[in-house]
């Protein structure tokens, strides 16, 4: 199995808004974050350890301004912890190993699909297209995402 850990030389690349959002548990403004409207079929992936977090097959449309998935790809890579920062309680979505901040995650999904909402910062992401997913390490993942004619 392939080790994912935080990456000094990813964080250092990071773009300021990558680094605000990931390292300093920021959020991008709604509307704005590169893969919102990708429709491609992929992974997404932690922008700075590489972790497997979402597959394509599992985004939907939900009108929150964010990239909203039902599931992680697999829990073992995405931990979820309490947040009671701006005078709320939310459940904070972070990447196990990267540990980048990526978003929250809310009961408010769709139910036929286990009723949560992923609301994840395309600043966290790196998206690896199906055509390139075996070549990049992440071949065992490809029968998670749909294929180019669904």
């Amino acid at each position: 199995m392939k080790q994912y850990r935080k990456d000094d030389n990813a964080i250092n690349s990071l773009t300021p808004e990558q680094y605000r959002v990931t390292q300093q548990s920021g959020t991008e403004r709604p509307g704005t974050g590169e893969y919102l409207g990708n429709h491609e079929p992929g992974i997404y992936v932690d922008i700075v350890s590489g972790e497997p977090l979402f597959a394509s097959s599992e985004k939907f449309e939900s009108g929150c301004g964010w990239p909203s998935f039902t599931k992680p790809i697999d829990n073992e890579y995405v931990s979820e912890l309490r947040d009671t920062a701006h005078g709320m309680i939310r459940t904070e979505v972070r990447s196990t190993h990267g540990d980048s901040h990526l978003g929250h995650v809310f009961p408010d999904g769709p139910q036929d699909r286990g009723g949560l909402r992923y609301c994840i910062n395309s600043a966290s992401l790196k998206f690896i297209h199906k055509d390139e997913m075996e070549a990049r390490g992440y071949g065992e993942y490809i029968d998670q995402v749909e294929s180019d004619d669904s």
